[in-house]
């Protein structure tokens, strides 16, 4: 149940980083499905580190607005969210009493997963869209993060699914990629 818990936490901060450790460390604060006191994590529930992930999502959402680019924003994103995956899953391991070490590389890579099957999603779906309605896609994003943390700390197994999506996910948008090109090859 704890590795599923990690999985999801982690999956759902590559889905969005912010908003994830922000409900969980609400509900861990709350000690409702997750409690990180008495472990070396317990400041993923603290108000400090709360209030640092909202100012990060202040000035990452103030960054989207004003035309950042997209490079850095990218690639900060992915940073943070690997960071935060791996945290959440280290945190959920040592919250089942379990040590955390593993959780820290698992989540990393759970993260990065789930970042790079959203981020190459939202990519394709934006390409479709006008201007006004990609501006949305971000906000889909922010509630499939929030659902996938629910998910996590209260139906933890469903996890594994979501790590399968987001690898079908990739799987399926390499593929599209790769008809596109061979497509291209054939009209030579």
């Amino acid at each position: 149940m704890d590795i599923g818990t990690g999985t999801g936490l982690a999956a759902a901060s590559g889905t969005r980083p912010f908003l994830p450790p922000l409900l969980t460390g609400v509900l861990a604060r709350a000690d409702v499905g997750i409690d990180f006191s008495g472990t070396d994590w317990a400041f993923l529930e603290s108000t400090g580190f709360m209030f640092a992930i909202l100012l990060l999502a202040v000035a990452w959402y103030m960054a989207e607005r004003s035309g950042a680019p997209e490079r850095a924003m990218r690639g900060f994103g992915l940073a943070l969210s690997v960071v935060l995956g791996a945290l959440l899953f280290a945190g959920a391991l040592a919250a089942g009493g379990h040590s955390a070490i593993p959780g820290l590389v698992a989540g990393a890579a759970v993260a990065a997963l789930a970042f790079a099957a959203v981020y190459s999603l939202l990519g394709r779906t934006a390409r479709r869209l006008d201007d006004d309605a990609a501006r949305f896609l971000v906000l889909y994003a922010d509630a499939v993060a929030l659902a996938l943390t629910a998910i996590a700390i209260f139906v933890a197994p469903l996890s594994f699914l979501v790590l399968i999506a987001f690898v079908l996910i990739l799987l399926r948008g390499r593929a599209a990629a790769d008809r596109k090109y061979a497509g291209l090859r054939i009209l030579r």
